[in-house]
């Protein structure tokens, strides 16, 4: 029976905090899931990375493992720690029951909740569903400002195979969060497990995200980029007036604080200054551009 080294696992030290060990988890199980990942072993590595957030993700049993795991050889015979005898602690929620786990977590665990062993007075103890992982993609504006996005989920259960959840997306919700729906996840003995939506944006007309900052691009008018002039924006909370410099070029970045993603400090919207000039729509506008021709030198980086 091979010992198993969950920290090693998870790619976390021995010392790491439990919000560390929630991370790694969070992001492995994302890069293991069978229905996403593309590695050849992905349904093995899910099922190991799963098994150490079972006992780290736990104070209770981090603290066993530790104090049996840790001294732990191939061939010993389990011993448990003082306290055992009287433990009132559960395992096996999400995994259906032991035979989910390796032998090892088995053998350190199994008498704790699968089958009825020492702490329980043979009473089995019936495990929940398994916790589900989905991504949503909702409207920017639904994220910023909170409201609520209709998702479907293949569910075998459901009249059709899919059923219809209303989903409360908190405002300020940011892309890779995940809100929890507790008693949606798949069907077990004990209940369902809980449902993780993950919330990515749709592709918005105006706005690209930048961290906590938005940043869209301005169309200007050759003369309004050389004179100067005050132009109406739309930003997430309304329009507003922006001062466009004189002098600005192409690609200058203009700052509206506070008009970006919302939080304890808020983003800021960035307003990037592109240059169009109008096409000519009649003899007069092209004299116009003629006379600008002859009235102004333009030199480039790259032009003679």
């Amino acid at each position: 029976m091979e010992f198993k080294d969950y920290y090693k696992l998870l790619g976390v030290e021995r010392d790491a905090s439990q919000d560390e060990i929630k991370k790694a988890y969070r992001r492995l199980a994302r890069k293991y899931h069978p229905d996403v990942s593309k590695e050849s072993d992905a349904e093995d590595r899910f099922k190991e990375v799963n098994e150490a957030y079972e006992v780290l993700g736990d104070a209770e049993k981090r603290a066993t493992y530790d104090q049996y795991g840790q001294g732990y050889r191939a061939g010993d015979d389990f011993r448990p720690p003082p306290g055992w005898e009287g433990a009132n602690v559960h395992f096996g929620d999400g995994f259906g029951d032991n035979e989910a786990f390796s032998d090892f977590f088995s053998s350190l665990f199994g008498g704790m909740g699968g089958r009825g062993g020492p702490g329980f007075g043979g009473r089995r103890q019936p495990p929940r569903g398994a916790d589900q992982r989905s991504r949503i993609r909702v409207p920017l504006e639904t994220a910023l400002h909170g409201g609520t996005h209709q998702i479907r989920l293949q569910d075998p259960h459901a009249s059709g195979g899919q059923r219809s959840l209303r989903v409360r997306i908190p405002a300020g919700t940011r892309p890779g969060q995940e809100i929890r729906l507790g008693g949606q996840g798949a069907e077990g003995p004990a209940g369902k497990g809980d449902l993780y939506l993950e919330v990515e944006y749709e592709k918005h007309p105006l706005y690209e995200v930048e961290g906590k900052n938005l940043l869209m691009d301005l169309p200007v008018a050759p003369w309004e980029a050389a004179l100067g002039a005050q132009v109406r924006v739309q930003t997430p909370g309304g329009k507003v007036n922006l001062k466009i410099p004189a002098g600005s070029q192409s690609g200058r970045r203009l700052r509206l604080k506070g008009r970006g993603l919302p939080g304890k400090v808020a983003g800021d919207l960035i307003v990037q200054v592109q240059i169009h000039a109008p096409k000519p729509q009649n003899d007069e506008d092209k004299a116009l551009y003629q006379q600008m021709a002859e009235q102004f030198s333009f030199s480039a980086p790259g032009r003679e």
